[in-house]
């Protein structure tokens, strides 16, 4: 059975940092590309980051280039995401999970596998 868990959210300031993880489970995590998604109310899900199974290649929607970073550990099973210089608008629930890879060398944040977890909320204020 597949698990896996977000932590490290919160309630912070603009400008402030936050280290979120994400733990799995029950799957054999170095064989997939991973990556950090977020939903804010009434808006749609939107792909963060990836990185690829190997940690080789990441991909940054652009809002978010420069200020955060995604690392992944893969003797531990764990997931980062560095997110500095927060923003109000960065505020949102975040969830991770397993993505496409491509040609085996690049992920794409679309959802791919059997992995999904069920998010940390990000609160930030002006």
């Amino acid at each position: 059975q597949v698990q896996v868990v977000e932590s490290g959210g919160g309630l912070v300031q603009a400008g402030e940092s936050l280290r979120l993880s994400c733990t799995a489970s029950g799957l054999a995590f170095r064989d997939y590309s991973m990556g950090w998604f977020r939903q804010a109310p009434g808006k749609e899900r939107e792909g963060v980051s990836c990185i690829t199974w190997d940690g080789f290649s990441t991909y940054y929607t652009d809002s978010v280039k420069g200020r955060f970073t995604i690392s992944r550990d893969n003797a531990r099973n764990i997931l980062y995401l560095q997110m500095n210089s927060l923003k109000p608008e960065d505020t949102a629930m975040y969830h991770c999970g397993s993505v496409l890879t491509v040609k085996g060398s690049r992920c794409e944040t679309r959802p791919a596998g059997p992995a999904w977890g069920q998010g940390t909320q990000v609160t930030v204020s002006s």
